[in-house]
């Protein structure tokens, strides 16, 4: 799978004069993965462009703060995001890095996706204190996921899990498996990854197991849509294949009518052909139907939407209801 890599070629150009003449302000969340991601970013920025002086802002958001309850129960629009954006339209910050799969699908008014780096590992891992894949885990063992999407998939193989919620940063959800409060935790391998915490990993869950969310693995970089220095600066971050492959699996969720949190799975990928094939999932959250799509397309925007007419052909939309 895929690792963030570096980017070797630094720029014989200067930043634009209009951003050297003060710090670049990148605004992210307070989480140590939100953190490591905007590190990540500010370093890539700084190689390609070594006159460049950046700063970083933290940011609580209201996903951050609402800890006591699942997502599916206080909504996915814009829960990790909203914050970042109002401060990007204010002009209190230059760039926000994001998770992908935590923005909205709708077009925020006034900003854009600057870049969108090379993705990490896309996959969903198992956590166990104990060792236990999903196969070997005992019947009626307590898996903790506040994931629409992930409980489903795992309900239609095993039904009899106990699925608990589990909410928090991935440290923190990592620390409550090791304890022994679940038997095992589900968790996006990226965040696991791009924290050094692989070693805590106890299975890779294949895509025929277990499909992402659309967008997992994937980084956003953020600004403002009518910022031609910030866009410039960002070019070289910009990697078009996940840009081409994300793009086709949020527009299959959109097409859906579905949001962050419905249970929708999608994984895309492009080819040195710009080529995108492209695996849709749609489960009922028992786990009990899944309806499964797949297709191949040059344009990713008309790929996710055509699957996503196969999918609701399926009666997709009687699940998502």
């Amino acid at each position: 799978m895929p690792r963030l890599r570096a980017i070797s070629l630094r720029s014989t150009r200067k930043p634009p004069m209009s951003v050297l003449t003060r710090p670049l302000t990148i605004g992210t969340r307070g989480s140590a993965l939100a953190r490591r991601q905007t590190d990540w970013v500010r370093a890539r920025l700084q190689t390609a462009w070594p006159d460049l002086e950046c700063q970083t802002r933290l940011f609580t958001t209201s996903g951050d703060r609402i800890l006591n309850k699942p997502l599916p129960e206080i909504g996915g629009k814009g829960l990790f995001t909203e914050e970042l954006e109002n401060a990007l339209r204010n002009g209190e910050i230059d760039l926000a890095v994001h998770s992908l799969k935590d923005l909205p699908i709708d077009d925020a008014p006034g900003l854009t996706l600057g870049a969108i780096p090379v993705r990490e590992d896309a996959r969903d891992v198992l956590i166990s204190r104990n060792g236990w894949t999903l196969d070997t885990l005992p019947r009626g063992a307590r898996v903790g996921t506040s994931s629409l999407r992930r409980s489903a998939q795992l309900l239609a193989l095993r039904p009899d899990l106990t699925l608990l919620p589990l909410r928090g940063n991935v440290d923190t959800r990592i620390r409550k498996a090791m304890n022994g409060e679940y038997e095992a935790i589900v968790l996006a391998a990226a965040g696991v990854l791009r924290l050094g915490l692989g070693e805590h990993i106890t299975e890779y869950l294949p895509f025929e197991v277990m499909l992402p969310a659309p967008g997992q693995g994937a980084m956003a970089v953020q600004c403002r849509a009518d910022d031609a220095s910030v866009l410039e600066l960002l070019r070289p971050l910009d990697d078009p294949a996940p840009r081409a492959a994300v793009t086709a699996e949020r527009a299959f969720l959109k097409a859906l009518g579905g949001g962050c949190s419905a249970p929708v799975a999608a994984y895309a990928i492009s080819n040195l052909q710009s080529l995108i094939s492209m695996t849709g999932r749609v489960a009922s959250p028992d786990g009990c139907r899944v309806i499964r799509v797949s297709g191949v397309g040059a344009d990713p925007i008309a790929l996710g939407a055509e699957l996503a007419r196969k999918a609701l052909a399926q009666d997709a939309g009687e699940i998502l209801k």
